[in-house]
This record gives structure tokens, sequence and C-alpha cells, in this order.
């Protein structure tokens, strides 16, 4: 643990600066790499981390794969951009609300700038808007029927 990594624990990763212990260590098979990609995301360029991000985002273990995501998500935080690859690990995996990288689709459309979306993304954006509005409408209907429900039981009493 020279290095102040600790793979065994995910101790320290989060600081992960060095693309190439992060290839070493997907090499030699260590656990933590999601958590490492997202030190990654935070250190290094995006063009050095995205090849290892997307990697991550393969991994077998599922909670490895989400921090995989979470580093795609600030990724798009602290670049205001992805790169075509990551747009792609998106992609593939779909958005949604039960897909694991909702929350990075949504930091992606937060913080990317719309002009700068791949086609796919811009739909995306367009459609959870009206879902979004007509859940919206969904629920004050579902408020407003229960309260006028509540309110004539009231007057019957």
């Amino acid at each position: 643990m020279a290095s102040g990594w600790n793979w065994e624990s995910g101790e320290g990763l989060l600081g992960l600066d060095d693309p190439a212990e992060w290839d070493a260590a997907f090499e030699r098979g260590e656990n933590h790499l999601g958590t490492a990609a997202i030190g990654l995301a935070f250190n290094c360029s995006l063009e050095e981390a995205s090849p290892r991000i997307a990697r991550a985002t393969r991994l077998p273990d599922r909670d490895q794969r989400g921090f995989a995501f979470t580093a795609v998500g600030t990724a798009a935080r602290l670049n205001g951009a992805l790169t075509p690859e990551l747009y792609a690990v998106l992609r593939a995996e779909g958005p949604g609300r039960r897909s694991i990288a909702v929350n990075a689709i949504d930091d992606t459309l937060t913080f990317v700038p719309f002009r700068n979306l791949p086609p796919w993304l811009k739909r995306w954006k367009a459609v959870s808007k009206v879902l979004d509005k007509l859940e919206t409408w969904r629920l004050e209907t579902a408020y407003a029927v229960s309260d006028a429900w509540k309110a004539l039981r009231g007057r019957r009493s």
C-alpha cells in the first residue's frame, strides 16, 4: 500500500490520479475498480479517465458498476461534456427510472449543454420532460380527488 491506495478496502481510491495504476489493478482483478473510476473522474483528464470508466461500467459486481456510473455523472459534472465512448455506455444501459445509469444520465442532462448532447439523449430529455409533466398532473388529480372525497365524507357526518 505504498501508493496510498488500498484495493482491498477501497480506502484512498477516490484520490486515484494514475490511469496506469487503474489499468494494472484491472489486470490483477482487484476490488473497488468502480470506486477508483470515480477517483479518475475527479483527478484525471476526461480523455484519460473515459476508457477506464467505460470498462468499469462492465464489471461483474453490480455495486462497482453503480460506482462506475457515478463516475460517468461526475465526469459530466466536472467537464460539462462526455466522450463518445461514455455516451455509448449510457445509451447501451438505457435511460429510464429503473436503469443503473439513471443518475448519470440526469447529471449529463443537467451539466452538458443541450446543443452538445447526442441526438438520442436530446430526444430522451424531451420525452422525460413530458413524462414528468404527466406524472405531476396524475398526482395533482389524485390529491384533488382525495381531498374532495374527504370533504364530501366530512359533510355527511
